[in-house]
């Protein structure tokens, strides 16, 4: 049996995940949000999931609690503190004892987008893109054995089909949809050796251009 802790646990893209693994009866899972309430009911009450409500920067003690025995740790975090929030989560696998972390970003971190969607890219999201950028930089100066995810800007087309791009290479593509990013990072989880120490970019293939289709 796995044992997956997910923090931010009732994200658009953290549900998708959780429905997945779900389906694998080789999982175990713990939730951690701010806001339980918010957690989709068949994934709060399945006899395989157990619920923390809990803030990863004001909560620490809970949050090395939640930790205990897990196998594995998602970051499905976002807001203006991801520096501190990366730094807390950190701290947090450090005392117990895990390595493995899965942690989301954004594209356009590196400044690793080319031509006009990189600008568009940038503009849009402004000082949110130097968060990101903050909390995977603590990521990756730790000893941690971590993935970065960097998706393209989210479509809610109901289809998989993703392509990566690896740190120092040109991201390609404007847009994916969730359920690309929910596939691929829920095989992560299943398949955890898999790149270690990596920066992913993801994004749909031949949606080059200067903003998604969607704007």
């Amino acid at each position: 049996m796995k044992k997956v802790l997910i923090l931010g646990a009732s994200g658009s893209i953290a549900t998708l995940i959780e429905r997945q693994l779900l389906d694998n009866p080789e999982i175990q899972m713990t939730l951690l949000a701010r806001h339980p309430e918010r957690l989709a009911a068949d994934i709060h009450h399945d006899s395989r999931v157990k619920v923390v409500m809990a803030d990863v920067v004001k909560d620490q003690a809970q949050l090395v609690a939640a930790m205990q025995g897990q196998d594995l740790i998602y970051a499905n975090l976002y807001g203006a503190n991801l520096k501190q929030q990366a730094q807390h989560v950190i701290a947090a696998m450090d005392t117990a004892n895990l390595s493995r972390l899965i942690w989301i970003s954004a594209n356009g971190i590196y400044n690793e987008i080319p031509g006009k969607y990189g600008r568009w890219n940038a503009e849009m999201l402004g000082s949110t893109l130097d968060a990101y950028a903050a909390g995977a930089k603590v990521v990756e100066t730790s000893h941690l054995d971590y993935t970065i995810i960097r998706p393209a800007w989210f479509s809610d087309k109901n289809t998989v089909s993703y392509e990566l791009t690896q740190k120092g290479q040109a991201f390609k593509g404007t847009e994916v949809s969730r359920q690309s990013v929910a596939t691929y990072i829920s095989s992560l989880i299943l398949d955890s050796d898999q790149e270690i120490k990596q920066s992913i970019g993801i994004s749909e293939p031949n949606t080059t251009g200067a903003k998604p289709s969607f704007y």
